[in-house]
């Protein structure tokens, strides 16, 4: 069966999202333990009402602004368009997250999306193993598929040079952050706001992955695809939108993650703060951008809750 291709990811004619080895990847899986072990081990040593203070303004504006924002909906989807300088500090804050650089983000995000669009795919890229081995996946191991499609980034992005400056760098950018922190708060800060921020922001983005691949509210399906997406409402406030998960599935160019009424999503609202400033434009919505192939309506919306997007009937698109 012929795979699917995406707009990053090229499927060849042996291209398979299911033959492949999970592989240790020691970067990867030392970063995390390193920072889950500070946290962890300094983390109650220097806990302080200023250094939470620290930990959650910081994990908020890298989280949202950065993660969601920057990272997920401007520079992998590119649901809207800013100023240069402007995205250059969004994509930036999402560095910060601790995650990786910008070309590793997007590769992250597409070899799971392509993946996820095939009929079927390898059990890590579905989340589909049980809670601590998916963890361990997740957060320290990769698929070597052995037949992988080929991954294309634009050229406006690959040629950049603040770009290719983070991607190089990536790990290394906590460490202005630390001395900052340092300087007017000392090591409680560095602690709470480097050590306990990234650790939080590594495990909370597996976690939301983790279940929204698996159950929740489903309002959106898609028809013939490995995996499907879920809402996780309970936790949109606090991912900043991200966890409306099924929404995203349905409409992924969509700067907008939450789409009824109740599901706050304060990425989208940032983005509208920044269409009055004048400073964003040509913002996509689900009314706006092409259907996905085999998209249904599952759970209709009560009346005062319809919003864009949902024009669409219960019946295969």
């Amino acid at each position: 069966m012929a795979a699917v291709s995406t707009e990053r990811m090229r499927a060849g004619p042996a291209s398979d999202a299911v033959i492949g080895n999970v592989v240790w990847v020691a970067p990867k899986s030392l970063w995390t333990s390193m920072m889950i072990i500070v946290a962890l081990v300094a983390g109650p040593l220097t806990i302080s009402w200023d250094a939470v203070a620290v930990f959650a303004c910081l994990t908020a504006t890298t989280i949202c602004l950065g993660h969601s924002v920057g990272m997920h909906r401007l520079l992998i989807h590119r649901s809207f368009a800013i100023p240069m300088w402007l995205e250059y500090i969004l994509v930036y804050l999402g560095t910060l997250v601790g995650m990786a650089g910008p070309f590793g983000m997007i590769y992250a995000h597409d070899i799971r999306d392509w993946a996820q669009r095939q009929r079927v795919c390898h059990d890590l890229f579905a989340h589909r193993r049980s809670f601590f081995q998916d963890a361990f996946w997740q957060m320290h191991c990769a698929v070597e598929l052995r037949h992988p499609p080929v991954f294309v980034i634009e050229d406006r992005v690959a040629r950049d040079k603040v770009y290719r400056f983070l991607e190089a760098t990536w790990m290394w950018q906590q460490l202005p952050m630390a001395l900052l922190l340092f300087a007017f708060g000392g090591v409680s800060w560095v602690v709470w706001g480097v050590a306990v921020r990234v650790s939080v922001s590594l495990t909370g983005h597996w976690l939301i992955g983790h279940f929204a691949h698996r159950s929740g509210q489903q309002t959106w399906s898609v028809d013939d695809v490995a995996v499907q997406g879920f809402n996780l409402n309970r936790f949109g406030l606090v991912t900043f939108g991200e966890s409306f998960h099924g929404n995203h599935h349905a409409f992924p160019q969509s700067a907008r993650l939450g789409l009824q009424s109740g599901e706050i999503d304060l990425g989208w609202w940032f983005i509208k703060l920044l269409e009055r400033q004048g400073l964003a434009s040509g913002i996509k919505l689900p009314d706006s951008v092409p259907h996905r192939e085999g998209l249904r309506l599952v759970a209709k919306p009560h009346a005062h809750q319809r919003t864009p997007g949902y024009g669409i009937s219960a019946t295969r698109v």
